[in-house]
């Protein structure tokens, strides 16, 4: 799910996109009809949101429309599985997202597709750390002090998803913190206990985490990026203190395996010319996402390491296929 920022940055921003080609510049080879764009969870989801933001400058810029098509099921399983299975002529397109492309590989038995042997990768998106936060009167005053302060005692995590359990298994065996974790129906409710000291910390979503920050209802800590984040440079990085923590949400685009070479090239070059606009860039901002620019080869890559580590993850948090 990805937050809105605060309301002040949110409206402060460009929104009007302007065309990303001069007419009669549209690729011509392809594509030849409009353009499908599975969002693998619901309406309204984050997924879902980022899918709508992209379909409108990435239309103008193939020259052929780009509908939406939610296919919700199964944590994106039932839209990826339909994406996979679709014809590979270059009108279908799959927004996958960490979960999709990463996480399910190690949490759901007997999946329905393989991100890696179903899909030829286009390119990515946008990315979004975790934030760990604490109580405002935690002890410390920044995160080596907060570290050395926490060391010995019994710590009470709480996580809303799947990415916030992670997170705290992943922080317990870097640091060695002793953690338990608490799970929550959701981050706000965590978030909310964190706030009046009933758990000691939590892993908050970007967006959700810097407004009540900002507002002095949680303490904000460090971001679990291996690398600052661009909407929030000054943050520190868990990874400054717990070398090795890099680990955030990222979304891509993706499309059927056997689609050809060359209409893979196009599909990228389109991506790329949107993803570089600053107009898309700054609606992206107003959602707490960065721009991520890695074209079909890079995200290949980048794809199994994710798989890889992600999957090392899953098992450090003790979850088993479902």
């Amino acid at each position: 799910m990805m937050p809105n920022l605060p309301r002040r940055l949110a409206f402060s921003l460009p929104w009007a996109l302007p065309a990303l080609l001069p007419a009669g510049r549209a690729l011509a080879a392809w594509p030849e009809r409009p353009l499908r764009l599975i969002a693998p969870f619901p309406p309204g989801s984050g997924t879902d949101i980022l899918a709508r933001i992209i379909a409108e400058p990435l239309s103008r810029v193939v020259g052929q429309p780009v509908v939406v098509e939610n296919r919700p099921g199964g944590n994106g399983v039932v839209g990826a599985q339909a994406a996979a299975n679709a014809p590979a002529d270059g009108s279908t397109l799959l927004m996958m997202g960490t979960s999709v492309g990463a996480i399910n590989p190690h949490t759901v038995r007997r999946l329905a597709y393989d991100p890696v042997r179903d899909f030829a990768p286009i390119g990515t998106i946008a990315e979004q750390p975790y934030i760990l936060v604490t109580p405002p009167n935690a002890p410390g005053t920044d995160l080596a002090s907060w570290l050395a302060a926490m060391r010995g005692r019994d710590l009470t995590y709480g996580y809303g998803n799947a990415g916030g359990l992670i997170m705290g298994a992943m922080l317990a065996q870097i640091s060695g913190l002793k953690l338990t974790g608490v799970p929550y129906r959701g981050s706000t409710e965590a978030l909310t206990d964190v706030s009046v000291g009933r758990i000691d910390l939590s892993f908050a979503d970007f967006g959700q985490g810097l407004e009540q920050g900002h507002a002095g209802r949680i303490r904000l800590l460090a971001q679990t990026l291996g690398h600052p984040f661009p909407l929030a440079p000054e943050m520190p990085l868990l990874a400054s203190a717990l070398p090795g923590f890099d680990a955030g949400v990222w979304f891509s685009i993706v499309t059927p395996a056997a689609t050809s070479p060359e209409i893979v090239r196009q599909m990228e070059a389109a991506l790329d010319n949107v993803v570089k606009d600053p107009a898309f860039a700054a609606r992206l901002v107003a959602l707490g996402l960065a721009p991520m620019r890695m074209g079909s080869a890079d995200f290949g890559q980048f794809l199994a390491r994710q798989i890889s580590a992600w999957g090392e993850r899953v098992k450090l948090a003790g979850i088993e296929p479902q």
